[in-house]
């Protein structure tokens, strides 16, 4: 079918109208919706009137010239231009070359005038006014892309980025609402930005079965749907995971959605309760991969009347959801930059504590080991046995505590930095804890009583007897040093249905309140401890530990009455289910 174009015949003779409207309708190329004026005023008031494609003009009119009239239409009446084909009975070159400064886009001389010759002609025109057209629109949209770019792109904040990028769409498209969606790794992710506060989140695709056959084959598929997605957007009828077709054709509009094939999809329209949706993917680079990285999907959508999209539409988004992957992708590279000199930043305080701990707390037992060994070279003749193992005793507990020391730098390190792996086996608590307590009490003094208690179910726990070890060994520690006048230490094993609980509590010297909430950090002490040595780090052990457990640690102390420490692990599996025994 044939577009249909208005055109307008401003022309004094009735003849010569009728002639030109008979060469018209006979194009068989166009078709035509055909006004006629026999004056200048009435061709200004049809102008006014009706939008015309092309306008044929007579050079003489009865009250005004062809120019003139020319002239008000381009200034008054149409603020772009408009096709105007000059006409007229003489063939003056000088007037021809008025016309086509004047901005006419032709100049016919009517005793030259064919069918053939007026047909190309106003076909001629029309197609030039078209491509004009597109220019301008296509200038104007560029314009707009680019505006809107640049004001996504003033950011380098992921969180701004999205705000603007939502609310200049919404603004570009002139539609209702604009969201961006973002892919999780292992969820179907969320909206994480949207030109309207209150509209409700929603997940757009179905979560998968807990069956390992079903996952499985589910997420083969949604991995190939996001290959598929990752290549670019297509434009389809809303349909549930329909496989993605081709682009249309840019004259044709665009019902409804644009959708993206992915599987397990829940439709867009029933989830946003919209009449018109628009989607296109935000696809980032993928490190020299030739296919993108999926990201997540720019959404805009329409719902308070029914509305097409165009092709144009569609071609602006897609190009605004590049400018958006562009400063995703800046803002995530800044975001880890700045990440990764936190860390380093971190690692050199860390590194700077740990030298400074070591130069210190290695100081005063080097000086002892020193001081015992010389007296040894020197006057190993005139010292008695028991003098003389007195000294080497000195030398022995020393070095044991430097060797601790070193121990503990390590195990820090490794917990901080390395993060290592959690292996869990059947543990026997009462027993584990009970051979751990006889051992305490071997290199305890006589002034320290050591006491356990057990109260319910202690059996069916899983843990890493290891870190289970440094967890006690840390504590009760702890509990003995900072007891310099010695009493009575206790551990208390709790047994439940689901966890396992433990506490020591000692009567020493206690913990300020202002230094609590920092003591499980490393190299924290608290700011009573006097003389004691220490490095500040058995609480930083022992909560990353517990950590690695997926437990909790809490401590509650008071100066001069002591500290409790308690700790809870839940009584896991390796399959990370509850333990049979315990539920």
């Amino acid at each position: 079918m044939l577009d249909t174009w208005t055109l307008l015949i401003i022309d004094d003779c009735a003849a010569d109208r009728k002639i030109y409207r008979r060469y018209l309708l006979k194009d068989p190329h166009q078709s035509y919706q055909i006004l006629e004026a026999d004056c200048a005023e009435e061709g200004l008031a049809l102008c006014q009137k009706v939008r015309c494609d092309v306008i044929l003009l007579d050079f003489c009119l009865p009250d005004m010239s062809g120019l003139e009239l020319f002239d008000r239409i381009q200034q008054e009446i149409f603020k772009t231009s408009v096709p105007v084909i000059m006409l007229t009975g003489r063939g003056d070159e000088e007037i021809a070359v008025q016309v086509m400064k004047r901005g006419a886009l032709d100049y016919l001389v009517k005793q030259n005038l064919t069918q053939d010759v007026l047909q190309l002609a106003v076909r001629n025109a029309i197609k030039q006014s078209c491509l004009q057209a597109q220019l301008l629109k296509t200038q104007e949209r560029q314009r707009l892309i680019a505006t809107t770019a640049l004001r996504i792109r003033q950011s380098l904040n992921l969180e701004q980025i999205l705000n603007t990028a939502v609310a200049e769409v919404q603004q570009l498209l002139k539609c209702d609402r604009v969201m961006v969606y973002q892919f999780a790794p292992d969820t179907d992710g969320k909206i994480v930005a949207s030109s309207v506060e209150s509209y409700r989140t929603v997940a757009l695709c179905d979560r998968f079965g807990a069956g390992t056959g079903e996952q499985g084959s589910r997420g083969a598929e949604e991995q190939r749907s996001r290959e598929e997605v990752a290549v670019g957007f297509s434009p389809v009828p809303l349909r549930p995971c329909a496989p993605l077709p081709l682009v249309p054709n840019s004259q044709s509009p665009i019902p409804y959605i644009y959708e993206l094939g992915l599987c397990n999809c829940v439709s867009l329209k029933e989830q946003f309760n919209t009449k018109a949706n628009l989607v296109v993917p935000i696809n980032l680079s993928n490190n020299g991969n030739p296919t993108p990285k999926l990201w997540g999907l720019l959404i805009a959508h329409h719902n308070s009347g029914e509305r097409h999209w165009q092709t144009d539409d569609a071609e602006m988004l897609n190009e605004v959801s590049v400018q958006l992957a562009i400063a995703i992708q800046q803002a995530e590279l800044l975001a880890q930059t700045q990440a990764a000199l936190a860390k380093e930043k971190q690692l050199n305080v860390f590194k700077s504590q740990i030298i400074t701990t070591v130069s210190h707390e290695y100081r005063t037992p080097l000086t002892s080991i020193l001081a015992a060994a010389s007296t040894l070279v020197k006057h190993s003749q005139q010292l008695d046995e028991s003098k003389q193992q007195r000294f080497l005793g000195i030398i022995e507990q020393k070095a044991r505590y430097m060797s601790k020391l070193v121990d503990n730098m390590l195990l820090v390190n490794q917990l901080e930095l390395e993060k290592p792996k959690f292996q869990p086996i059947s543990v026997d608590l009462l027993q584990f804890f009970s051979d751990l307590l006889e051992q305490e009490r071997e290199t305890v003094g006589d002034r320290h009583e050591l006491i356990f208690k057990i109260t319910g179910n202690h059996h069916g726990f899983w843990g890493d007897r290891g870190l289970l070890q440094q967890i006690f060994i840390n504590l009760m520690s702890n509990a003995i040093k900072y007891s310099p006048d010695g009493g009575s230490v206790e551990f208390h094993l709790i047994g439940k249905e689901s966890e396992a609980i433990f506490y020591i509590q000692d009567s020493g010297i206690g913990i300020p309140m202002a230094d609590q909430e920092n003591l499980f950090q490393s190299f924290s002490r608290g700011s009573n401890v006097d003389t004691i040595p220490g490095t500040g780090l058995g609480l930083a052990i022992a909560k990353a530990c517990v950590e690695l457990h997926s437990g909790n640690i809490t401590l509650s102390s008071e100066v001069g009455q002591g500290t409790k420490v308690t700790v809870s692990l839940p009584k896991i599996c390796p399959t990370g289910q509850l333990s049979p025994s315990s539920t």
